[in-house]
């Protein structure tokens, strides 16, 4: 019973934060062209839905790309509450998730479209000249405490190399990692509500590493090896690194 109540109350709180910041979203947008107010929610959504998110290293605020390791959907309200990220989101969002997403100027991708790579890399690239920070998440999956490879597809928006503009690696590291991943089958609504019910705080150290020269990586295939081994070495050593990139290659149970 009081697992539900606790749902309800942040599920409220949730949907009041979101009908308080939107307009003021969208009065930031007509006067600045710019809005606080994404970066505001998230980081209220993130404390609603229990994270007790901890900075370390300093993160970029303009003409970069992050790259951080996936564990779970709350990455998203961790990255997107600490840094002023618009987010590489998949295309098949639809409805209000895809019209919310675009309230944060979301550059959406479809992962099955091997034809459409090159248009989806121009589109983040379009994103980067404009001198936004985006966030990328490489593995192209959540992957709890695995570390995929990172797909070097995507980097390709990075040459030729645009003036100003690095990659700094992140790292997510959390305190419960098997109760914060996100992988397998587990259904997302029901991966919400599990969030919106558990008790106390789920900690999260976000790092932010030293960023990384696109033109002195060489190419997108060395730049996403760089970023990837950056995180890598940013982990304890309770995450492991694979080798496979096939999703079905992650056995963890779903807590």
């Amino acid at each position: 019973m009081i697992r539900k109540i606790r749902k309800y109350w942040r599920l409220t709180a949730l949907l009041a934060g979101f009908a308080f910041c939107v307009p003021l979203h969208y009065l930031w947008k007509l006067t600045t062209g710019r809005s606080p107010w994404t970066r505001i929610f998230l980081a209220y959504a993130g404390r609603r839905f229990g994270l007790k998110v901890r900075t370390e290293g300093t993160p970029l605020t303009r003409n970069v790309l992050y790259t951080p390791n996936h564990v779970s959907w709350l990455d998203i309200l961790a990255v997107g509450g600490a840094a002023p990220a618009a987010f590489v989101t998949k295309a098949e969002l639809e409805g209000v998730v895809r019209w919310a997403s675009g309230l944060n100027d979301s550059v959406y991708i479809d992962r099955n479209m091997r034809s459409a790579v090159n248009t989806q890399a121009s589109d983040l690239r379009s994103r980067l000249e404009e001198g936004r920070a985006v966030c990328l998440f490489p593995e192209g999956t959540t992957s709890g405490r695995l570390i995929l490879p990172f797909r070097p597809s995507l980097f390709a928006s990075l040459y030729p190399p645009l003036p100003g503009v690095m990659v700094q690696p992140v790292v997510l590291d959390f305190d419960e990692v098997d109760d914060a991943a996100w992988i397998g089958d587990e259904d997302y609504g029901l991966s919400v509500s599990r969030f919106l019910e558990r008790p106390g705080r789920l900690g999260v150290t976000i790092r932010f590493l030293d960023p990384i020269d696109p033109a002195v990586a060489g190419d997108r295939k060395k730049l996403a090896a760089q970023a990837r081994a950056a995180v890598i070495a940013g982990l304890p050593s309770s995450y492991r690194p694979i080798e496979d990139a096939d999703p079905a290659a992650i056995v963890e149970p779903v807590n």
